[in-house]
C-alpha cells in the first residue's frame, strides 16, 4: 500500500466528498484523509461514492469503515453509473460538514494544496455577507505546458471547449473543470440543488448556477499531475460536453430549468 506522509494528509478536509472508481487510487485519499485523526482541531468525513464501478471500490472503502467507524468513513454505493456529477450531487446531499470538498480519487491534485482553497474561502467570507463561498482548484497556469504534451487536435478541442464554455455558460473562470472545489454548506445546498447535467459538464454548470445567484467564486491555482487512465476519451468525450454546454444555455433561456431563489433554499 502506498504510504502517506503526514505533510500530505494534513490538508485533507474537514468535510471531504469524493467520486470514486479506482480501488487503488482510492486507499491513497482515504489515508489521507484518515491520517487526520492526530489532529483533533476539526472534525471530518470522508464520502467515497461509488458510481456503479466494476473494481474493488466499495469493497476497499467498507474495510476503511470497519477500521475507523461509520463517523469517519460512509460509503455510497450506486446502483449503476450515474455519471461523475450524479455522484457527487449524491455525496454532497450526505455530507454533515460546515466545508464541503470534492475531490477525484485518482490524486491528481495534490491534497496539501486544500489550504490554498481554504484560504480562498475564508477571504471571502471575510469580506461578503451572508454563508456563500466557492474556492475552485485550477490548472490554467500549466496550460502551456499541457499544450506542449498533447497532440494538436486535443488542442484545438481543448480551446474549442474553453470558447464554448465562456461564449454560454460561465465567465471569469478560466479552468471550470479541475475537480477540486471547495463550497461552505450553503453554497453546497444552493448549487447542487439546482443542478441538472450528471455527466462531465456539471462543473460549467454548477459554476453557472454559483453565478446566476451571485455566489462568490475564487479559483486557485492547484498542483496537478496528469494520472495515467483519468483522462476522457478524447473527441467524441469533447463533443458530448460541446452539446451539454449548448443544453445547459437552452434550457435555462428557454425557462425549462429554472433556478430556486436563494432565500428559499435555507
Amino acid at each position: 500500500m502506498t504510504a502517506v506522509t503526514e505533510e500530505a494528509a494534513a490538508a485533507a478536509a474537514s468535510r471531504c466528498c469524493c467520486a470514486a472508481e479506482a480501488a487503488a487510487a482510492l486507499a491513497l485519499l482515504c489515508l489521507a484523509a484518515l491520517l487526520l485523526k492526530r489532529d483533533g482541531k476539526f472534525s471530518y468525513e470522508l464520502i467515497v461514492v461509488d458510481d456503479g464501478s466494476k473494481d474493488k471500490t466499495t469493497e476497499v472503502a467498507l474495510g476503511y469503515v470497519e477500521r475507523f467507524g461509520a463517523e469517519r468513513v460512509r460509503v455510497l454505493t450506486l446502483q449503476r453509473n450515474r455519471g461523475k456529477g450524479g455522484a457527487v450531487k449524491r455525496g454532497m446531499f450526505c455530507a454533515r460538514g460546515e466545508s464541503l470538498l470534492m475531490a477525484d480519487a485518482d490524486g491528481a491534485t495534490k491534497f496539501p494544496d486544500l489550504e490554498k482553497l481554504e484560504a480562498a474561502q475564508k477571504e471571502i467570507l471575510g469580506r461578503e455577507p451572508g454563508l456563500l463561498a466557492i474556492s475552485c482548484g485550477s490548472r490554467a497556469h500549466l496550460e502551456q505546458d499541457s499544450i506542449a504534451q498533447r497532440s494538436y487536435l486535443r488542442t484545438l478541442l481543448m480551446y474549442g471547449f474553453h470558447f464554448l464554455v465562456w461564449l454560454l455558460c460561465v465567465r471569469g473562470v478560466r479552468d471550470t473543470q479541475c475537480g477540486f472545489k471547495l463550497l461552505s454548506r450553503a453554497a453546497a445546498l444552493r448549487t447542487f440543488s439546482n443542478l441538472h447535467v450528471e455527466r462531465w459538464a456539471f462543473d460549467v454548470e454548477l459554476l453557472y448556477i454559483a453565478q446566476c445567484l451571485s455566489i462568490p467564486v475564487a479559483e486557485v491555482a492547484v498542483r496537478w499531475t496528469e494520472i495515467e487512465g483519468s483522462k476522457l476519451t478524447p473527441f467524441w468525450s469533447w463533443v458530448q460536453m460541446g452539446r451539454d454546454l449548448l443544453f445547459i444555455r437552452l434550457r435555462y433561456l428557454t425557462g425549462a430549468w429554472r433556478l430556486e431563489p436563494v432565500d428559499k433554499q435555507e
